[in-house]
């Protein structure tokens, strides 16, 4: 092997070892049990109208909603999996109802991830929400990206766990977030009591409580 070809060999090794090591990676968006939000809904039209589904259109991805998509699979051959994913949505007619890539919600989950993985799943849907309510606010900048890595903003930008894998439940939550679950009730910041003395996060009226965190504007 010529150095030429050592070069490029080792170029694409390390680009791959890096993606690797920081999970830095396509993530594949689908809807599946526990899933909330408009998403959901449209899953639930489509099976109301196939004769699939005669219950409340609630946006809840339960048992009643994944057994249905489970017929459907059946019905129209295609995987039978139970989870809404491309295949099954392209089958109904359903593109992902928020404009972000994939790079953005792979953004967001890693935040989500970073800021609350030992939270419960409604609990990492609220961080997801706060950030998602700060980029439709005025006082913020207006792009996930943005808010993410506003200086000062979130302290796993700093020490490096934003560049780190997002568990599963937090790429699950990141999804809902932007399939319009917010938990936090509209909220724009949140803290762990416990581990901060700040007193302008401290001073802000509060939404509610979510394990650790406090939501609040």
């Amino acid at each position: 092997m010529n150095n030429k070809y050592k070069i490029i060999f080792l170029s694409v090794f390390l680009i791959m070892f890096t993606i690797s090591f920081w999970g830095i990676r396509t993530i594949n968006i689908y809807s599946e049990f526990g899933s909330r939000g408009e998403e959901v809904k449209r899953i639930q039209r489509v099976l109301t109208n196939e004769g699939l589904y005669n219950y409340k259109i609630d946006g809840i991805y339960g048992l009643r909603t994944e057994n249905a998509v489970i017929n459907y699979q059946k019905k129209y051959n295609l995987k039978v999996d139970g989870k809404a994913g491309s295949q099954t949505l392209n089958k109904m007619g359903i593109t992902f109802t928020s404009s972000v890539s994939n790079n953005e919600l792979n953004l967001l989950s890693r935040a989500i991830s970073g800021e609350a993985r030992g939270e419960s799943y409604e609990g990492q849907v609220a961080v997801g929400a706060v950030i998602l309510n700060r980029v439709r606010h005025p006082s913020f900048p207006d792009t996930i990206a943005g808010v993410i890595y506003q200086p000062g903003a979130f302290s796993i930008v700093d020490d490096g766990q934003i560049n780190y894998t997002p568990v599963k439940s937090a790429i699950k939550a990141a999804q809902d977030a932007l399939n319009g679950y917010d938990p936090s009730w509209g909220a724009i910041y949140y803290y762990n009591p416990k581990k901060t003395s700040n007193r302008f996060m401290k001073s802000r009226p509060v939404i509610r409580v979510i394990g650790e965190h406090v939501f609040c504007n």
